[in-house]
């Protein structure tokens, strides 16, 4: 199955990509990314998996947000992609940085439609702070540099600053990175972190994942003794297996795709 396209959920347009065939897998990228930044990992997975991708609102090729981020509301989002493209069976969903906490969400309110769970570099956060009125400040900001023009003179460059060894070509980093819709879906993300860390840990309390589900935290410490302590006690916290993801930075999709790759194609049968 290939696709690329446009399917309305929640009223906003999100930007869909569909490769390969098989059991279906979802990745979802983390904060302020694009769905071609899976790119270097989808032929190793399409020729196994169904592979979906898809732009969060305000990211990539998608509109702006109707609503600011919750953990629940990301996971049923990628339940309604998975609808709205008609795969309703259990899926792997593989969540990178921020999207860690969307991804172990879906598990825990999509028990039945998960085959597996992979974390890739996840955001870890055992005491998260909820600012006051996030949006508002979020709101303001964005308006501010947009009026600027600060997305179109800076956005591009910002995003070959945080991206080292960018293999995504250069017109479509500006395509997507010089329009203030991404500028505003970034900084509102970013806005609503501490928020979203502190719903997922209320549904650990309350919603368990599913018996003997294959789990992965797939770390890149890279030289960070205490990133990798962190990643290794959520590994724990969560009966997964621990991997580590070396040589690699943040960005394992991009540094290690083939570790990816493995993860999602062989997933851990118990905790580690």
């Amino acid at each position: 199955m290939t696709f690329e396209g446009f399917r309305r959920i929640g009223g906003v347009a999100h930007h869909v990509l569909v490769d390969g065939s098989g059991p279906v897998c979802v990745l979802s990228a983390g904060l302020g990314l694009s769905w071609f930044d899976w790119d270097p990992v989808v032929p190793l997975l399409a020729p196994h998996r169904t592979v979906v991708r898809f732009d969060r609102p305000g990211q990539g090729l998608s509109q702006p947000a109707a609503a600011p981020p919750t953990a629940a509301g990301e996971a049923h989002r990628i339940a309604a992609v998975l609808d709205a493209l008609e795969l309703p069976g259990p899926a792997t969903v593989v969540g990178h940085s921020i999207a860690g906490f969307h991804a172990e969400a879906f598990a825990r309110l999509h028990p039945d439609r998960t085959a597996a769970l992979l974390l890739v570099d996840p955001s870890v956060e055992e005491h998260p702070r909820t600012p006051r009125a996030p949006g508002a400040v979020t709101g303001a900001l964005g308006a501010v540099l947009s009026a600027a023009g600060v997305p179109a003179a800076l956005g591009p460059a910002v995003r070959r600053a945080a991206v080292r060894h960018d293999p995504a070509p250069a017109a479509l980093v500006r395509r997507v990175y010089r329009t203030s819709r991404v500028l505003r879906g970034t900084l509102l993300e970013n806005a609503h972190y501490g928020a979203v860390a502190a719903q997922l840990l209320g549904l650990r309390a309350g919603h368990p994942l599913p018996p003997r589900l294959p789990v992965t935290v797939l770390a890149a410490p890279d030289g960070s003794a205490r990133w990798e302590r962190r990643q290794r006690a959520l590994a724990r916290r969560l009966g997964a297996r621990y991997e580590a993801a070396e040589p690699s930075g943040h960005l394992v999709m991009l540094d290690r795709p083939d570790a990816v790759a493995d993860a999602v194609l062989r997933p851990a049968q118990d905790g580690a």
